[in-house]
């Protein structure tokens, strides 16, 4: 707490892009790849400290300047504005930037495809958060915990941009049948333990 008190930009931001980066960690991870892509979690890294972090950093700051306080109607602005213009822009750069740093023939190709589902799913997710956020969280700590909220959210938009379409349906269903997997293996584990116990 104490670093983040000393140095609020530097520790907000520098957070902000590790627990967005490791969002695509655990989406590797959970995709069961057979060798990490670790180009796509540095320009996932990239553009969350270049821009997420640092954008949130201040957004929050002017929107608690501009609406100080814990009002019902202070809250309702700062949500409002916060789901209307940062999580639209937010959504943008991150669909946009990644292509861009993959150099993709058409950095729009993303974006045009998943934008709309993409930000139709946020919305069931980060009004919520924010509001706990805004109600919850000093100004110094709600930074880093965007980014907390942000590895899940991450995890999700690395998903649908790999091999979903922005809808939380397709990403539930992706983990439902890895569930199913997973118990699969694992009765097929014991199985074979008591055959080898019999044997």
């Amino acid at each position: 707490m104490k670093a983040v008190k000393r140095f609020p930009w530097l520790a907000n931001v520098t957070l902000y892009g590790c627990l967005f980066a490791g969002g695509d960690f655990v989406h590797q991870m959970i995709a069961q790849r057979e060798e990490m892509d670790w180009k796509h979690t540095r320009n996932v890294a990239i553009v969350a400290i270049s821009f997420h972090g640092n954008f949130n950093y201040f957004w929050l700051r002017a929107l608690e300047s501009r609406f100080p306080g814990k009002s019902p109607g202070m809250l309702f602005r700062k949500l409002l504005l916060d789901q209307s213009f940062a999580s639209p822009l937010a959504t943008s750069v991150f669909y946009t930037g990644v292509s861009f740093l993959e150099n993709k023939d058409d950095v729009l190709e993303d974006w045009r495809e998943k934008f709309l589902n993409t930000y139709k799913t946020g919305l069931m997710y980060w009004p919520f958060m924010q509001f706990l956020n805004f109600i919850l969280m000093p100004l110094y700590l709600r930074t880093v915990f965007m980014g907390c909220c942000a590895f899940l959210w991450a995890t999700f938009l690395c998903f649908s941009r790999q091999s979903g379409d922005g809808t939380a349906s397709v990403a539930l269903t992706f983990l439902y049948h890895l569930s199913l997997l997973y118990i699969y293996k694992y009765i097929h584990l014991i199985l074979y333990q008591q055959h080898v116990q019999w044997a």
